[in-house]
């Protein structure tokens, strides 16, 4: 009984983490692949060395890239409105420490992409830091 006891218990373990359990499917926005490296010595994007400061990347993503220095580490997000089908009023701005969407000027926190009462956060992608590069993926 034991046996079948600690069973019960030890194969859940197993099936419930996962080391890359990450989601950031969004019925509104395509879902592309990319790799992005960013030297943050260059001049363009040294503002990323310090905590709060954000910069938006034109090249990647479905409307671009907000990268974002939180202090503790860097959130990606797409520059799309999250809850709002791609259209004109699509792309978000950066406005201090907040996206703000045009279509319904609704505000997401870059430093968690929600944004009180709506749907679906920003969408985020994958960012790690090796010395001064930092590699922004999906």
């Amino acid at each position: 009984m034991k046996k079948y006891f600690f069973l019960l218990v030890v194969i859940p373990l197993f099936f419930g983490c996962t080391p890359n359990n990450f989601n950031n499917k969004n019925p509104h926005l395509p879902n592309y692949t990319f790799t992005v490296d960013i030297n943050m010595n260059l001049p363009s994007y040294s503002i990323l060395l310090y905590p709060s400061n954000a910069i938006y990347y034109s090249s990647q993503g479905v409307r671009g890239l907000f990268i974002f220095n939180t202090g503790s580490g860097y959130n990606a997000f797409d520059a799309a409105c999250p809850n709002q089908a791609l259209g004109a009023c699509s792309t978000m701005t950066i406005k201090g420490i907040n996206a703000i969407c045009s279509c319904d000027s609704a505000e997401y926190s870059l430093f968690t992409g929600q944004s009180a009462g709506k749907q679906y956060p920003l969408k985020q992608y994958r960012a790690e830091v090796n010395g001064n590069v930092l590699r922004v993926y999906n």
